[in-house]
């Protein structure tokens, strides 16, 4: 099994966000947590590249699809969950 090509910090530089831990924490406080039945491209807090994105990627089981994954298991669990 090959290691991931990327991290949370460099989709969060790919989606045009602050990539830092602080900023990323606070996104991540700011904007969760997510609906179940809410699709992580669809929530109302992207831009519809940034949902483009996020949407292809998982679609096309791409290189960003585990950390995308990721982002949206802690969106999904909350702040402190």
């Amino acid at each position: 099994m090959e290691n991931p090509t990327h991290n949370l910090p460099s989709l969060f530089k790919q989606l045009g966000l602050p990539d830092d831990a602080e900023s990323i924490d606070k996104f991540i406080a700011t904007h969760s947590p997510l609906k179940p039945d809410l699709q992580l491209a669809d929530a109302f807090f992207w831009s519809k590249c940034q949902a483009d994105f996020l949407r292809d990627e998982i679609l096309d089981d791409a290189d960003w699809a585990e950390v995308v994954d990721q982002l949206d298991v802690m969106l999904r669990k909350g702040r402190g969950a």
